[in-house]
């Protein structure tokens, strides 16, 4: 296992992050994700740590914060040394059913990382992240707020999940001009199958030096070789086995032809490949992965040791390159010509 900083700090996660919404939860959405009750967790954590990731991440809103509490007792559990993971929870989604029970307002997440605390079992987490930008509460609000939370002790340092490029670039002014803490970590969906963030979230996180942590790199199991245009097991996939209506079918598959005939070259899984596609690119810090079981969890964590060549990347690549509009179209050639100098 490797390791990488998280944006310009000096913390050190491993390049794979375990997921956590597959951890507990009742209800059709928590089921089909894995619902996994508490020693299924202990043993996917157990299985994670042995492999070399130091890195959780969960979200109070995740089976309405049991997954937080599945985390903290997994830890308890299998014997972990606090000091030796890396916990990264989120704020944002809705937790009560008042108007101020979701968002990124002061008083929401006051009461939110408290309450996280205390199921996480925990004095503090590691990385703190708003879930969603709030367009009801001022980014000056939301940084001052959590600002003080990290000189407070409860949070060492803070992100952002599911921004764009602009919404991340105002976060990052407003903490230059006020001398408060910054957006270090973006988490946002990216795979091969899914490349919109390329065209302006990735560029500005590697000139911002703000770290990429990545979510839905198997897009729900489409990506992990189980899968081809005539179905398979529906049981393997949190889609079901279905495309995303905001995907084209046809183009997703001729990622997963390209990752099968790449896989094949690195003796490697369809699933391992496309984790490694993701780890290749300079402006990953970790790619989170979901698992319901043991034997998932050391899978994937073998996606380390697959090494892409140049022309793997590229046939991978080719079969989903991101839509182009006009304006980047126009430059891309000139901005290309530079790359060698970055």
């Amino acid at each position: 296992m490797r390791y990488r900083r998280v944006g310009r700090t000096g913390m050190l996660v491993s390049e794979l992050c375990l997921g956590t919404n597959t951890f507990g939860g009742d209800g059709p959405v928590w089921k089909s994700l894995g619902a996994l009750e508490q020693p299924a967790v202990d043993a996917v954590v157990a299985k994670a740590v042995e492999g070399g990731i130091n890195f959780i991440d969960t979200a109070d809103m995740y089976a309405a914060g049991q997954s937080e509490e599945c985390v903290g007792r997994a830890i308890r559990n299998v014997g972990v040394d606090r000091a030796d993971v890396v916990i990264a929870t989120k704020v944002g989604g809705r937790m009560a059913p008042g108007v101020n029970g979701t968002g990124a307002s002061r008083g929401h997440m006051i009461r939110a990382l408290d309450a996280s605390l205390k199921r996480l079992a925990t004095d503090y987490v590691d990385l703190y992240m708003v879930h969603y930008f709030d367009p009801a509460t001022p980014l000056e609000e939301t940084l001052r707020t959590l600002d003080g939370l990290v000189r407070a002790g409860k949070v060492r340092h803070i992100g952002c999940s599911n921004f764009a490029a602009w919404q991340v670039m105002k976060g990052l002014q407003v903490s230059a001009r006020e001398g408060l803490e910054r957006f270090e970590v973006i988490e946002a969906n990216w795979s091969a199958a899914t490349r919109g963030l390329e065209r302006e979230v990735v560029p500005m996180a590697l000139d911002q030096g703000v770290g990429v942590l990545v979510w839905g790199g198997l897009v729900g199991g489409l990506l992990s070789g189980k899968f081809n245009r005539e179905g398979g097991d529906a049981g393997v996939s949190r889609t079901g086995g279905n495309t995303p209506p905001v995907l084209n079918r046809d183009q997703v598959f001729d990622v997963v032809d390209a990752l099968r005939t790449v896989a094949a070259r690195r003796e490697a899984s369809v699933a391992q490949t496309a984790l490694a596609w993701l780890l290749s690119h300079k402006a990953v810090t970790s790619v989170l992965f979901g698992a319901r079981n043991a034997e998932q969890v050391a899978d994937n964590v073998k996606a380390t040791d697959v090494v892409l060549q140049d022309d793997d990347m590229a046939l991978i690549g080719a079969a989903a390159e991101p839509v182009m509009d006009y304006g980047l179209w126009s430059v891309r050639g000139s901005a290309t010509a530079r790359l060698q100098y970055v």
